[in-house]
């Protein structure tokens, strides 16, 4: 931040889903940027169906967190400017109910604690996510170089091999190849 700057102008936003990949954020929050990565003690990351409902994006269940004392959830500080902020909370599902923003407070590898909105399922049933959703996680997990003992428990996630197409996955895929060809 410059030196005088609004600092109000920001919050920090804990992702530990798809949300992990840089892309897929992107697509709707252009303004993110990486502050750290961080867990959060006492939670475990579950997948589900929102009142049993498959999710009409992935195909499947998607992230969410419980809490579970003595677990851990890996995932990344992003630091947003707070006009997004209505976009995330759409993009959460929070005006249908599907998640509630919450406030955490997660560890980072330098040992600060950050006070981090993130978001939590309402009313879910457990289920496995589709291979498209676990692959947008783990990818994101690889990016930013979550511990590698994390990563293998994300690649060791059971889907539901939902194997239709997934609009979402060709954007993000899009995003990834036009980078790469604006960075060779």
């Amino acid at each position: 931040m410059e030196p005088g700057g609004e600092s109000y102008c920001w919050f920090l936003y804990y992702a530990y889903g798809s949300n992990l990949l840089r892309e897929r954020l992107l697509l709707r929050n252009p303004s993110a940027a990486l502050c750290a990565l961080a867990r959060l003690q006492d939670f475990k990351l579950e997948f589900g169906h929102h009142q049993g409902r498959t999710s009409s994006v992935w195909h499947g269940g998607t992230a969410t967190i419980a809490q579970s004392p003595g677990d851990e959830v890996w995932g990344i500080v992003w630091k947003m400017n707070t006009c997004n902020l209505s976009s995330l909370d759409k993009q959460e599902g929070v005006e249908d109910g599907i998640y509630v923003p919450i406030e955490v407070n997660v560890h980072t590898q330098a040992g600060k604690v950050l006070t981090c909105r993130s978001y939590q399922m309402r009313d879910y049933v457990s289920g496995p996510p589709s291979p498209q959703y676990k692959k947008v996680i783990c990818m994101g997990a690889k990016q930013n170089g979550l511990p590698a003992d994390y990563q293998e428990k994300l690649e060791a996630i059971e889907t539901n091999n939902y194997a239709g197409p997934v609009p979402i996955m060709e954007e993000i895929e899009a995003s990834i190849k036009a980078e790469k060809i604006n960075f060779a």
